[in-house]
């Protein structure tokens, strides 16, 4: 199959706009809402929900240290701190940028490509299902989201060699760490929190969600591998493999900066699963393979140590435009009050409206609210940990009065915060990753759209079938 030439096809409206228009309306509305909070020192319930009329709130302005439209960027560029978005999340991508810019430089990469394409063949299909397949593993076994931005970056000068559409990386790295995140029997971001506030013992309920995580995996690999094929450049059989060059061969540093990139990949691996390795920790990671890559490709009389250091500035600003988006989407959340459930804002009006409209309902169907709940929510707090925090000890309370299992709370808030990760554009982590991949917000939506509202019919399929079979 032909498609159009990336360069000249539609991108779709800037994300950064998108972001922005949002802002505004926030800031236009929230005056207008009455905010609340919950109780503090008191478990997070309707019963415990204060209106606070009087609270600060956002003005359409806020230049004089307010809550308002025309600072939301800055506030959402000094938000969270070094091992969270914006500050974290920013840091890690500008680093990641630097330091993948001085290995593509030394064209050691763009060899062991060629190389491995050679491998391959023309069967892109069996690359990006193992990809998929693992990086969804990681998703479910250590919470991967953030680790994906990197790969993404590896995988782009691969993908087009191939001549596939440049969304194939993200679909194999950050939507299959997604997918995995969503179906986890073991995240300790999300399930084992969840689990934890609920009162659950970790770990339990695993079976039903072992099976869970493969059937949604596979139905990920199958779109991917599709969407692939139908979208590959590809003028006739075989014609991409013949316009591809014999490999160059590799010398010692080409080698050397590869196995250094092996090594690194191993060690954030073993680092995240043993050493609970987060944003600090990744960054020093890959910036020791930056200059790992570039000593090596100096010793090789590659590359001076001026052009060096102006190869690691070029990728920092490659990235800005993303780190921009970044702080939007984190100054977003700002302009509604923040997520501290005892302190006042519109947010927790939200929250509270939520578990309002859920009350009275019949088992079936307050299951079924409480995964659409939890998917609307995510929209404003996309941490699975923070959300965790915030929602489940009403979601878990709700649950009991609506004859809802405790596990089953569990289940809607697990798969309604991983999926809509995969859409919403306050995820900061999705838009690095579609950002390093230069795809715009509305482009991914287009494209994604109907893998989505397949999981999410798939998600209420399980969550019905788990109140069916009495889930605890």
């Amino acid at each position: 199959m032909t498609t159009s030439d990336p360069t000249t096809a539609p991108k779709g409206v800037d994300t950064l706009l998108i972001l922005l228009a949002i802002a505004l309306l926030a800031a236009l509305v929230v005056p207008l809402v009455p905010a609340g909070l919950f109780e503090p020192g008191a478990p997070v319930a309707l019963d415990r929900f204060v209106w606070v009329p009087d609270a600060p709130s956002s003005t359409l302005f806020g230049t004089e240290g307010g809550r308002g439209f025309l600072n939301f960027l800055f506030e959402g560029l000094t938000s969270g701190g070094r091992n969270g978005a914006a500050v974290g999340v920013i840091a890690l991508i500008l680093i990641v940028g630097g330091s993948f810019a001085l290995v593509s430089a030394t064209g050691a990469v763009d060899r062991g490509l060629m190389a491995l394409v050679a491998i391959t063949g023309d069967r892109p299909a069996w690359l990006l299902g193992s990809l998929f397949v693992a990086f969804s593993l990681g998703g479910a076994v250590f919470g991967m989201g953030e680790e994906t931005i990197a790969f993404i970056v590896l995988l782009l000068p691969l993908v087009d060699r191939l001549g596939l559409p440049r969304e194939c990386a993200v679909m194999a790295t950050y939507l299959a760490s997604q997918v995995g995140f969503a179906t986890s029997w073991m995240n300790p971001f999300s399930v084992l929190v969840a689990q934890g506030i609920a009162g659950l013992a970790p770990l339990s309920g695993a079976p039903f969600r072992v099976a869970m995580w493969a059937t949604f995996t596979a139905v990920g690999v199958v779109f991917t591998v599709l969407y692939a094929r139908r979208h590959r450049r590809q003028p006739a059989s075989g014609a991409v493999m013949n316009a591809i060059p014999a490999p160059t061969p590799m010398n010692w540093a080409d080698r050397l900066i590869l196995l250094g990139l092996l090594g690194t990949v191993v060690w954030i691996v073993w680092g995240v699963t043993e050493r609970q390795y987060y944003l600090p920790e990744l960054s020093a990671q890959f910036f020791g393979l930056g200059l790992f890559a570039a000593i090596v490709a100096w010793l090789d009389k590659r590359m001076s140590a001026n052009r060096l250091a102006e190869t690691f500035t070029d990728g920092v600003k490659q990235l800005v435009p993303v780190a921009l988006v970044i702080a939007a989407a984190k100054g977003l959340l700002w302009l509604l009050g923040g997520a501290d459930p005892h302190q006042a804002s519109v947010l927790n009006t939200l929250l509270y409206g939520m578990g309002l409209a859920l009350d009275g309902w019949p088992t079936w169907a307050a299951a079924q609210g409480m995964l659409m709940f939890q998917a609307v929510f995510n929209f404003f707090v996309t941490s699975g940990s923070a959300q965790a925090a915030i929602t489940m000890p009403l979601m878990a309370g709700l649950g009991d009065l609506l004859q809802v299992s405790r596990q089953v709370s569990v289940l809607a808030f697990q798969l309604g915060d991983g999926l809509t990760n995969l859409v919403v554009p306050t995820s900061a982590v999705l838009m690095g990753a579609i950002g390093v991949a230069g795809i715009g917000w509305s482009q991914w939506l287009r494209i994604i759209w109907r893998l989505e509202l397949l999981f999410l019919a798939m998600a209420s399929a399980a969550v019905a079938l788990a109140v069916g079979i009495g889930y605890v």
